[in-house]
């Protein structure tokens, strides 16, 4: 079995998340991946995303009639900062040592990634599939997927709290979503 792993804030997920995500499933042969929003990333925690419940809510929405896609909650349920080692050990004692595990990770945390918690343990246990959405044509030491989109959570926060239009950048359930419970303004 292949499984992939796509960890992040999701604050909130987009069509560059779904994109990507989509492009992995059919690139790597998935059987299945993973959506795995962070509780508190440890990369980010001067920041403070949208409630956890709600973020879920907004990837639950926006995978819903893929059926490869799945939400994982548990870092979510877990209790303070959220580490990918933590979670792999746990994704490893759910679906055994015979499943092949894919961990997407995003070109903007590259430069971070060997700082990452146990991160020599890490790399012995998952393949780190660089997702790349930018026009760079940069090499990396891991498999990577390119695909040029230009949407990030960060543009749209900053669009809702300029009164800007995100129609089209989420899909329609996470916009009605992020409206509904006065998001990023």
């Amino acid at each position: 079995m292949k499984l992939g792993f796509y960890g992040g804030t999701f604050d909130p997920i987009h069509h560059g998340h779904l994109i990507m995500a989509r492009e992995a499933v059919e690139k790597l042969c998935l059987d299945r991946l993973f959506f795995i929003p962070n509780a508190v990333s440890p990369h980010k925690t001067q920041t403070r995303p949208a409630p956890d419940s709600l973020r879920a809510e907004m990837v639950r929405s926006a995978i819903e009639n893929e059926p490869r896609f799945d939400l994982e909650e548990m870092e979510l349920n877990r209790v303070g900062v959220s580490y990918t080692i933590d979670t792999v050990v746990e994704l490893r004692e759910r679906y055994g040592t015979k499943a092949k595990f894919f961990y997407m990770v995003g070109e903007d945390n590259l430069p971070a990634l060997s700082t990452w918690r146990r991160f020599d343990e890490l790399k012995q246990m998952v393949t780190f599939v660089v997702l790349c959405r930018s026009e760079s044509a940069t090499s990396y030491p891991y498999q990577t997927l390119h695909r040029r989109i230009d949407i990030s959570s960060t543009e749209i926060r900053k669009r809702i709290a300029n009164g800007q239009s995100i129609r089209y950048l989420v899909p329609d359930k996470v916009h009605d979503l992020i409206i509904s419970n006065d998001l990023y303004r």
